[in-house]
């Protein structure tokens, strides 16, 4: 089990390294996490919902995803409540509190689906979730000690070096655990270090001799883009994936709008691969000038967020900008798009709240969530968006509204229900060209389009070159004797 002094200590991006190390050593490998709290979610190939890391893990293993993985998803809908939702299916909206007691009734479900995977993988590599020494979660703890103990597995430390103060983190994460946790921990991971490793030495064996622990590796800062579990990431906070200063008279940019409650921001990825476009997150109205196309994410609320676009004047702005620049919507984006977003049984709260009208659709949000894999090839679109006619797209679909209308698109408008719809690099390459080439139009940069990428890469080799990498950087910096030894894997006598 990895577990971190803090979230994002790199515990996701370690899981996902030692799962593609494990997988090409032959082994068949696993991850799993008890409780994922993320708003970027994945439907499998039998139609449930699971977290977005365990989904990249499970690939970078190279194994089907499946739910068992990641049998409680807990997807917030407020500042204090969340979405619960357990074996692939949801069970309700509960407060903190509320949750805090019913978890207790979930160890059950926890123990069965770590227990089938026992059955059928020689690996799992199991993940925690923030800290384990938030000590006033301790009682009916189902992520960190709690689950170490529960399924009796050893476990190593992470602690984020990037930040600083890394041997604090450490120590004084063990400090507050109880002995038996101590005795559960097998040693230290420092993550994200940049320099000479000679330098950090002494520092090391200071630690070592003050918690009685082995610093089993130093993994150096790594560029490899994993995707995020967590529902706001640094990133997202900071406004810009990569800044302003990068930009050049040819680049490509696009803006994408940080709803509050944005759910599924890996839709974006692949974008932010591409040489020359730029992806920014905008939540101002002073951000969404010079942009070559908007983009209206996901949402787990949508009617909160169409009211929150209204009151920051982003909704009119958006509106004025529509005539001459392509809008897209996907998922409670393009239910947005669309003339009216209703709520009769009050899933939000809400009775309804009128949209942009760009393209004649209504939306009624109901209980049953639709969960589904989602393949096929576009054609009649117009306007724009004509540029991706032809191209074949594969995803899936995860969304409570019906959206009545057949309408997808109206002139420089479209709007889809599919996650991943970036993931084909030909749909991707297609609407960069179409972008430089309508720039070309307006007379603006016109000569820019001939720069347009012509071969993009599927964002699935794309990940798996990541994998690669975030599994090199791993490998080369960690004892893996030691992990072997402390996972009860004779390696010599496998090797024979």
């Amino acid at each position: 089990m990895i577990q971190g002094t803090m979230s994002s200590a790199g515990k996701s991006f370690i899981v996902t390294g030692l799962c593609r190390i494990f997988s090409d050593l032959g082994y068949k490998v696993c991850p799993f996490k008890s409780q994922n709290m993320a708003l970027n979610s994945y439907v499998t190939k039998d139609g449930y919902e699971m977290g977005r890391a365990q989904v990249a893990q499970a690939e970078a293993a190279g194994v089907e995803s499946d739910v068992r993985m990641n049998p409680i998803l807990l997807k917030p809908t407020t500042d204090v409540g969340s979405q619960v939702i357990v074996m692939g299916k949801p069970v309700g909206n509960m407060k903190a509190a509320e949750y805090y007691e019913y978890k207790k009734s979930l160890i059950p479900v926890i123990k069965k689906a770590f227990s089938e995977l026992e059955e059928e993988y020689d690996i799992i590599i199991v993940e925690g979730a923030g800290s384990p020494a938030e000590i006033n979660l301790r009682d009916n703890d189902i992520v960190n000690m709690g689950l170490a103990e529960m399924l009796d597995i050893p476990v190593l430390l992470a602690g984020d070096i990037n930040l600083g103060g890394v041997f604090a983190q450490l120590l004084g994460t063990i400090e507050w655990l109880t002995e038996s946790e101590k005795d559960r921990i097998k040693g230290l991971i420092i993550n994200k270090f940049r320099g000479d490793v000679n330098l950090l030495k002494p520092g090391i064996d200071m630690l070592e001799d003050r918690c009685g622990k082995k610093v089993i590796g130093v993994i150096p800062y790594s560029d490899a883009k994993i995707d995020e579990e967590d529902s706001v990431t640094r990133e997202l906070e900071n406004g810009a994936v990569s800044g302003n200063e990068s930009l050049n008279r040819d680049d490509i940019v696009i803006a994408v709008i940080k709803l509050p409650h944005m759910s599924n921001f890996t839709d974006f990825a692949p974008l932010e691969m591409i040489d020359g476009v730029l992806l920014k997150y905008v939540s101002s109205v002073s951000e969404l000038s010079g942009m070559d196309i908007i983009i209206v994410p996901g949402t787990k609320s949508t009617i909160s967020d169409l009211k929150w676009l209204k009151e920051n004047g982003l909704f009119n702005r958006i509106n004025e900008l529509a005539g001459n620049i392509p809008v897209m919507g996907i998922c409670g984006g393009y239910q947005m798009l669309g003339k009216m977003v209703l709520d009769p049984e009050h899933i939000e709260g809400e009775d309804l709240e009128e949209g942009f009208a760009f393209i004649d659709t209504k939306t009624v949000l109901v209980n049953e969530k639709t969960l589904k894999r989602t393949e096929g090839k576009i054609s009649g679109l117009s306007g724009f968006f004509e540029c991706l006619n032809g191209t074949s797209f594969s995803g899936y679909e995860i969304h409570s509204g019906q959206t009545e209308g057949v309408t997808y698109n109206k002139e420089n408008v479209f709007g889809t229900y599919v996650h991943g719809f970036f993931d084909k690099g030909e749909i991707v390459a297609s609407l960069i060209d179409g972008l430089h080439n309508t720039r070309g139009a307006r007379g603006n940069n016109k000569h820019s389009y001939d720069k347009a990428p012509k071969d993009i890469m599927d964002y699935s080799d794309i990940k798996n070159r990541e994998y690669d990498k975030a599994a090199k950087a791993i490998r080369e910096n960690i004892d893996l004797d030691y992990l072997f030894e402390i996972m009860g894997i004779n390696k010599e006598k496998e090797e024979k």
